[in-house]
């Protein structure tokens, strides 16, 4: 019997969340894809964590104002996407006009999310002393260097550094637009909702455990958990309404930090009930569980812990100097 490829299949899904998508994904409610990256994340977070750099990346492109050939890097409507935007003091991945009008890309990006995998990426580089968004394929002159990823969570998603070599690129925005623009914080709740559906399925299974053994202690878990998850959740939603709704104004940064750190901090307290109460059985028996559990507590390392609630506050701070809420 032959073992389907994880990957492959969380790329497949991948796809069949972009189809739901449609043609303009950025035109979708952040609470139509925040629930759909939850659902995938309940089942499998390796499956979010692949699916939500790909939605991200046609997001992104969809956003765009100035027109993309994506043609001239040879991406179509089968094409895999990551999206590699990470900095390093001492890695640094240039950008440089090339003499047919587009541009090439040399040096080394740090954090290439399945740079040996997929077939393209939308990529950060520096043009002189500004960074600006292209789309590249990652093929013929990319490669990726998996050999430092000795990770237990997500081992099958490799995110080392890749190396590029005169790589033909295409420019995604003006020098600035990808920071600045307004959807890039919402790129943040989509991974929370990432982290959340996760939780969400940790939760749910002290539950069942509790109700099946009718143990005082396991219900008292699970109580906690369901607190920490429901109220991480609305705020979630809560959040995303907003958004929809055209209700954030200028405080999108501290809205979607809020929302971030707030899931965080419940997704790491789920995680310490669920071990205490299930004890190492679950860890060392049920694949699921030990995957869900590994790979969870990885992407919750995204989140910058202390420094993401201190810049939460500032945020707050600085936006209540103009007499603004964070939303």
């Amino acid at each position: 019997m032959i073992t389907p490829d994880p990957i492959e299949r969380a790329l497949a899904h991948a796809r069949e969340l972009a189809d739901r998508l449609g043609d303009s994904p950025s035109a979708v409610p952040l609470g139509s894809v925040t629930g759909m990256l939850a659902e995938l994340a309940a089942g499998s977070v390796l499956e979010a964590r692949v699916a939500e750099p790909h939605l991200d990346a046609l997001i992104i492109l969809d956003e765009c104002p100035d027109p993309v050939d994506l043609d001239a890097v040879h991406a179509g409507a089968d094409s895999t996407w990551g999206v590699f935007a990470a900095e390093a003091p001492d890695l640094r991945l240039e950008a440089r006009p090339a003499s047919d009008g587009g541009w090439r890309l040399s040096g080394v990006k740090p954090w290439c999310s399945l740079a040996g995998r997929l077939s393209h990426a939308l990529v950060t580089a520096h043009v002189g002393g500004e960074r600006r968004l292209f789309a590249a394929g990652l093929g013929r002159g990319v490669t990726a260097d998996d050999s430092s990823w000795v990770a237990r969570g997500m081992p099958q998603l490799p995110s080392g550094p890749a190396t590029f070599d005169d790589v033909p690129a295409v420019a995604v925005g003006e020098p600035g637009w990808y920071l600045s623009r307004r959807g890039f914080e919402w790129g943040g709740i989509r991974v929370a909702a990432c982290w959340w559906g996760a939780a969400s399925s940790l939760a749910a299974l002290v539950r069942r455990r509790a109700a099946e053994r009718d143990s005082d202690l396991l219900h008292a878990a699970a109580g906690r958990a369901m607190a920490h998850e429901r109220a991480s959740g609305a705020l979630l939603r809560e959040v995303a309404a907003a958004v929809d709704a055209g209700d954030i104004g200028s405080t999108g940064d501290a809205a979607a930090q809020l929302v971030r750190t707030a899931v965080r901090r419940s997704a790491d307290a789920i995680l310490a009930e669920v071990a205490q109460a299930l004890g190492p059985a679950p860890a060392t028996q049920d694949p699921w569980y030990a995957a869900q559990t590994t790979d969870l507590s990885l992407y919750l390392l995204q989140d910058h812990g202390e420094r993401d609630e201190a810049r939460l506050s500032r945020l707050v701070a600085e936006h209540a100097q103009h007499g603004e809420q964070p939303w």
